[in-house]
C-alpha cells in the first residue's frame, strides 16, 4: 500500500509539474516583448576617433538579408590618415525569439571562402573604460590575409562566446523580457605587420564598443 501511495504522489507531483510549467510557457509566449529605444544604423558616425569612412555604407543583396534576418545593420570601411583601411560590420536583431539571431563568423566567413586560423581570445579596452574578450583570427582568402575581431553586445554585455551569449539571451528574455542584441566584426589588412594590423584592429573594436550603446541599447 505503501508504495502504490508514494507512486501516485510522484504521480500527482509530475503532473502538476508540467501543467506549470505549461502555463509558464504559454504565459511567456504570450507576454509579448520589450523592445528598447534606439538610433538607427543610418545614423552612425561617420568619424570614429581618426578613423574617417570611404565611400557610401555597404548593403547586400536581397539575398544576403533574407538569410541575415537582421532587425538593422550596417557595413562600411574606415581609413586611417595613413591609409590604412578597416572593415566595419555590425548586425542587430531586436528579438531573438523567433529564430532570427546572430551569423557568426566561424559559419559565415568560409562558406565565401575565407579560411579563418590562429582563433584565440584578445582583450579590448574602450576609451570610456569598458573591458572585455573578444576573439580574433587570421582569415585568408586568396590573396587578401586580414586580422579579424568579432563579438556579441546587447543588453548591458560584451561576450566573446556565442553559447555564453545564447545563454544570456534566454535568461534576459525571461528576466528582462529582452533578447535584442547586435554582432559587431572588425576587418584590417595584415600587410607588413601582423601585430601592427592587430594593434589597429583592437583600437578601432574599443572605440566602436563605446559608439554602439545608442544603437545596442543596454
Amino acid at each position: 500500500m505503501a508504495k502504490n501511495e508514494s507512486i501516485n504522489r510522484s504521480f500527482w507531483i509530475l503532473i502538476a509539474v508540467l501543467v506549470t510549467a505549461g502555463l509558464f510557457l504559454n504565459w511567456f509566449e504570450q507576454r509579448g516583448e520589450t523592445h528598447a529605444a534606439r538610433e538607427s544604423f543610418r545614423e552612425f558616425p561617420a568619424k570614429i576617433g581618426d578613423w574617417e569612412q570611404r565611400g557610401r555604407e555597404i548593403r547586400f543583396g536581397e539575398q544576403t538579408e533574407s538569410i541575415l534576418r537582421t532587425t538593422d545593420y550596417t557595413m562600411r570601411e574606415y581609413v586611417l590618415p595613413d591609409g590604412n583601411l578597416a572593415n566595419v560590420y555590425a548586425g542587430y536583431y531586436a528579438s531573438q525569439r523567433t529564430g532570427a539571431t546572430y551569423h557568426s563568423p566561424q559559419n559565415c566567413l568560409p562558406g565565401s571562402g575565407w579560411i579563418m586560423k590562429q582563433p584565440e581570445n584578445i582583450e579590448i579596452f574602450s576609451p570610456s573604460g569598458k573591458k572585455f574578450t573578444a576573439n580574433k583570427f587570421l582569415i585568408e582568402n586568396g590573396q587578401f590575409n586580414e586580422v579579424l575581431i568579432y563579438w556579441y553586445q546587447g543588453r548591458g554585455r560584451i561576450v566573446a562566446s556565442e553559447y555564453s551569449d545564447k545563454v544570456y539571451t534566454v535568461m534576459d528574455s525571461i528576466l528582462r523580457n529582452r533578447s535584442d542584441g547586435a554582432m559587431v566584426r572588425v576587418m584590417t589588412s595584415v600587410g607588413n605587420s601582423e601585430e601592427e594590423a592587430t594593434k589597429r584592429a583592437v583600437e578601432l573594436s574599443g572605440l566602436l564598443a563605446d559608439k554602439m550603446t545608442g544603437f545596442v541599447p543596454e
